[in-house]
């Protein structure tokens, strides 16, 4: 099959297209003939540095939207045939950017009626982090005031949506371009961040989604009514310090990282089934083009997410959403 790998750590200029062995699904894993493959920043982070994966070779992505291929040894969810999608083991089930991957049956759930691969490949990673973070961790309920940095980003977008679903008040900071299409997701206060100074304007505020990290957190504080919660997405950028800051001003802060979840991945499915999660396409590139798709992402100027799409076996086009 082909997959994109790297050897070296580097910029995008260091993936490479390569042939290498099938995968081979074991007990209660399925093998997934990969149509389409999200990209998040994780993936241009581990590139260049090795992150949690440390020293290259290796394939990178965590998105998948694709068609089961075989199954392993007692699995009984899923059949060849069955489309579905998810989000492989984070960090280290990592292998998106391939013709075919292999993970445990329940990392993925069927494919949301009405929407195609791309736009299923976009959603797991980033709506399972936005899921667990405002849901589970900070348990969002109706009446919530959330306040959602980088509100028309990857995670951002669908962070936005899922609060509203859960009855919040949702408030975010993006430029004045992304305001109205913040609007059409829901957000009912947006901050231009390039103008005024969040904490000087938003007060009242229940839960914080920090995607941002270094002084996003600390300035944060200034929003947040006593017995708020304030979630980071940015492990390596959190002041130091924080969390007795936060516990001082009677905030609950924590960090989290992504897991795999298919209960929630369910959760999500049937919201973006029932058109209550929408996420946006920025770019869309074939596999061969994964660096320029890399590239792109590095700019931090999309709207929404990439993706990458994968030729089935046997065709000289890539599949379409």
């Amino acid at each position: 099959m082909r997959a994109v790998s790297q050897d070296v750590l580097g910029g995008p200029e260091v993936l490479k297209v390569v042939e290498c062995e099938r995968p081979v699904p074991g007990p209660t894993e399925v093998l997934v003939r990969v149509h389409a493959a999200g990209l998040n920043p994780t993936d241009w982070k581990h590139r260049a540095t090795g992150g949690l994966l440390g020293r290259p070779p290796f394939v990178l992505g965590w998105d998948v939207s694709g068609v089961v291929e075989a199954v392993g040894l007692g699995t009984a969810v899923y059949k060849p045939g069955d489309e579905v999608f998810g989000m492989l083991r984070y960090p280290y089930g990592h292998g998106a950017f391939a013709e075919y991957v292999t993970a445990p049956a329940r990392t993925f759930v069927r494919r949301p009626r009405g929407i195609d691969h791309v736009r299923a490949a976009a959603l797991p990673l980033a709506a399972l982090t936005a899921w667990q973070a405002l849901v589970d961790v900070a348990a969002v309920r109706a009446g919530h005031r959330v306040l959602v940095h980088a509100a028309a980003g990857g995670v951002g977008h669908l962070a936005v949506q899922i609060a509203k679903a859960r009855g919040a008040h949702v408030i975010g900071t993006a430029s004045a371009a992304k305001h109205d299409f913040l609007r059409g997701l829901g957000a009912d206060e947006l901050v231009d961040y390039r103008e005024v100074d969040f904490a000087e304007t938003v007060r009242d505020v229940d839960v914080v989604l920090d995607t941002m990290g270094g002084d996003h957190g600390p300035r944060s504080l200034r929003t947040m009514r006593e017995g708020g919660v304030i979630v980071s997405l940015v492990l390596s950028g959190l002041a130091e310090g924080f969390g007795a800051q936060a516990e001082a001003t009677g905030v609950r802060a924590e960090s989290m990282l992504v897991e795999p979840d298919h209960a929630a991945l369910r959760a999500i499915a049937a919201l973006a089934e029932a058109g209550r999660l929408r996420v946006e396409i920025d770019t869309v590139l074939p596999l061969e083009q994964a660096a320029e798709a890399h590239a792109r992402g590095e700019t931090g100027r999309t709207t929404g997410k990439i993706v990458l799409t994968v030729a089935s076996p046997g065709t000289s086009e890539p599949v379409p959403g």
